[in-house]
């Protein structure tokens, strides 16, 4: 089954500044594919490119079976997209932006539309009479999510769509995009609350300094990673060898360690044998195998200069 997107070797430079490093993505259709990464590490830049408007310095990038630069026009009809900092026209009103952008994807004219957007601003408490140099950046970025999910699309590229949302209508976000996607849409998803991603992706890719460093599902990501175990301390009693054990210590009532993860069966046989009591097997979080790729960046941040 062809790819939704797929880029290849995807370079682009600017200036003396190299955004994309041989850059390779691919989202398989239906799917809801997670692109973490922190700002700077090319995020952004690669959306650009898949929505035609950047041009790529080199590799390749093919976007529902297109060129994202030379059928730009056709894409954009089956496309829908929301980036991170919405601008709207100051003198439309927040409906007249919506029925704008539908129009420009060829939708925005039927009673079926027109229900379907009436839906959406009840969901997204939003209203549309107001003009937009008026509304808040959490209501502009109202207006582009509602008129990407009021015209049914084949891909949905979401660049940090939740910004400025507060936690209400970020459960509608997800909602919304949940429907999508059991209609047969795929979904590139940009964000920073990695909880939002954990929750709704089913593959996740991780980008560095303009290059995918991990992809997978989370439970491929896991394997590349430590699970923790815990249980509640034995009192007075040593607990015998585990195998393959690592980090092993006691805090506020609870042994730990961590086991690689394909490893987790092996231990259990030992701690069976201990009768421990409060046992806890906690695989790693998406934060954990993000920080894996980001954690000396993080204390190189905090460490004091």
């Amino acid at each position: 089954m062809e790819a939704v997107i797929r880029t290849r070797g995807l370079q682009k430079r600017y200036g003396r500044v190299l955004a994309l490093d041989g850059l390779d993505l691919d989202v398989s259709p239906g799917e809801i594919h997670g692109f973490l990464g922190p700002n700077g590490a090319g995020k952004s830049t690669t959306i650009r490119i898949l929505l035609g408007l950047a041009r790529a310095g080199g590799g390749e990038a093919s976007v529902l079976g297109g060129h994202p630069w030379r059928d730009a026009v056709r894409l954009h009809r089956r496309i829908a997209s929301v980036p991170g900092d919405v601008s709207v026209w100051p003198n439309l009103s927040g409906g007249e932006a919506i029925d704008l952008l539908c129009r420009l994807r060829g939708g925005g004219r039927s009673a079926a539309y027109r229900d379907e957007r009436a839906r959406l601003q009840e969901a997204f408490q939003f209203d549309p009479r107001k003009k937009g140099r008026a509304y808040s950046k959490g209501n502009r970025q109202k207006v582009a999510l509602i008129a990407a999910f009021a015209v049914p699309a084949d891909l949905y590229i979401l660049d940090e769509p939740t910004s400025g949302l507060d936690p209400l209508m970020e459960m509608v976000f997800q909602r919304e995009l949940m429907r999508v996607r059991e209609a047969g849409s795929s979904v590139l998803l940009s964000s920073h609350i990695l909880s939002e991603v954990e929750q709704l992706c089913d593959r996740v890719s991780i980008i560095r300094a303009g290059r995918v460093v991990e992809s997978g599902s989370l439970s491929q990501l896991r394997h590349l990673t430590r699970t923790q175990v815990s249980f509640a301390a034995p009192d007075g009693q040593v607990l015998p060898p585990v195998p393959d054990a690592h980090d092993l210590e006691v805090s506020q009532g609870r042994m730990r360690f961590t086991v690689d993860s394909d490893r987790v069966v092996a231990v259990l046989p030992a701690l069976v044998d201990a009768d421990v009591a409060g046992l806890r097997i906690e695989p790693a979080s998406l934060e954990e195998l993000f920080l894996r790729h980001y954690g000396d960046d993080v204390a190189g941040e905090q460490a004091p200069s």
